[in-house]
């Protein structure tokens, strides 16, 4: 893996006015970028590297290539692992790479839930409804689906992430806005906590890419 990609112009070159990626380019510039942030012990662990190339591919728009892994575009991303696995990192890591107009934030389904508990349902309003100015809802990553708890407002109780997410639904349906989630949940865990109308509509908006069950613990 080639050591000197500190920037994501480092990553791609120009040809016929199209940018054409390296992969182990990128891979250089994501473990760069994670000693950076994360300190010099960061490194990719090989069984990773499957999972990496399909973000990347995902986030770089690569039509043909997402066409044979069956990654469809128009979709957001749940990324799946076990604890530790790195889940956060690399949705962190791999932001460089979206265009302006998929870009998204990273907020955890704590921090969301807290929110509720203080101000209501006027603390979701911003992820779930679109701006005066907006054609579609800003992008969002959901970090960490399932840490929440069902939390109380005034003695309310409300499944907070359902209650995003549905709402999100709406809007990917109507003007293709996109969520990404990661989530350490099995399939019928989901179900358990958010009810099968949910894990339904979650069919729909979200490509499930999943680290190998065999990855190491990195905290």
């Amino acid at each position: 893996m080639p050591n000197h990609c500190k920037l994501i112009t480092d990553t791609f070159e120009i040809q016929n006015g199209q940018k054409i990626y390296d992969f182990n380019k990128c891979l250089s510039f994501i473990e760069s970028q994670g000693k950076e942030h994360y300190g010099q012990s960061f490194k990719i662990n090989i069984l990773d590297i499957p999972t990496i190339y399909k973000l990347v591919i995902y986030m770089i728009k690569d039509q043909n290539t997402a066409l044979k892994l069956q990654i469809d575009l128009s979709k957001g991303i749940l990324l799946s692992g076990p604890i530790g696995c790195g889940k956060t990192s690399i949705m962190h890591l791999i932001r460089p790479f979206a265009n302006p107009l998929s870009d998204y934030k990273i907020k955890t389904c704590r921090e969301i839930s807290f929110e509720f508990a203080k101000k209501g349902f006027d603390a979701i309003n911003k992820y779930t409804l679109k701006q005066n100015f907006q054609s579609r809802l800003s992008g969002y990553c959901f970090d960490d689906l399932g840490a929440e708890q069902q939390i109380k407002h005034f003695g309310n109780d409300c499944n907070v992430m359902a209650e995003v997410l549905i709402s999100r639904y709406e809007q990917f349906i109507e003007n293709n806005s996109i969520t990404h989630l990661t989530s350490n949940l099995s399939a019928s865990e989901i179900e358990m906590l958010y009810g099968n109308r949910l894990r339904s509509r979650m069919r729909q908006m979200f490509n499930l890419i999943t680290f190998n069950k065999e990855t190491t613990d990195k905290r």
